[in-house]
């Protein structure tokens, strides 16, 4: 039975045309130009909408997205794409919300609380990935340093698969995953798994993303 509620279909063209300027939790963070191109409780598991097979054949895959290459912003337009096809006005049907998939716990995690105003705001919600990928980074440091470059269940560790995975699972998942070396599996209600993440998000330059353990959302001007 096909439960999900069928998306509106993915357009990257107006995000590669507008141009929007981010500052986030950290100075570096605050001097790039994320939408141009265009969690994280221990303890929160993370949806994505699976497609269906009439999706499948139309789906644009990703390598025909703009080449934004291994970059953090190819990084972020790939998981974009994966959880929502790019759509900021997604809501599924387990209430995760907008282009990248956030739960109201981790939302609050990373100073929003005003989902009506996350959902309307493309900005916000680039500004919530990257500081979501901030604290995990933070979180996950250790096992990053212990885990880059070793194979599990026939899957290179690379950084980027550690922070996509974290962004499905949690960081607290993908610490058991990788402390157990593959035993402590978890998939997500739509049967998604860490494993998953890692081998499709592997190999991208996550070295943009500074570890912070209170990362939070921050416009300009706000």
């Amino acid at each position: 039975m096909q439960k999900r509620k069928k998306i509106a279909k993915f357009s990257i063209l107006p995000a590669i045309a507008g141009t929007m300027f981010f500052s986030f939790s950290t100075k570096d963070a605050a001097k790039v130009d994320l939408e141009s191109f265009s969690t994280a409780n221990l303890d929160l598991d993370y949806t994505v909408e699976p497609l269906l097979e009439e999706d499948i054949v139309k789906e644009v895959h990703l390598s025909n997205l703009p080449k934004l290459g291994k970059s953090y912003l190819g990084f972020k337009e790939a998981v974009g794409f994966k959880e929502s096809r790019g759509n900021y006005k997604t809501v599924n049907e387990y209430g995760y919300m907008g282009k990248y998939q956030f739960g109201k716990g981790t939302l609050a995690l990373i100073g929003i609380y005003n989902t009506q105003e996350f959902i309307n705001s493309p900005a916000l919600q680039e500004a919530a990935f990257y500081a979501n990928s901030s604290r995990n980074k933070w979180i996950l440091i250790r096992d990053i340093k212990r885990f880059v470059g070793k194979t599990i269940n026939g899957v290179e560790v690379t950084e980027s698969g550690i922070l996509a995975a974290a962004h499905l699972a949690g960081p607290g998942s993908v610490k058991k995953y990788l402390r157990s070396w593959g035993a402590q599996a978890f998939s997500d209600a739509f049967g998604t798994s860490i494993k998953n993440y890692m081998q499709k998000f592997s190999g991208y330059d996550t070295s943009f993303i500074q570890p912070e353990k209170r990362a939070k959302a921050v416009l300009p001007n706000a």
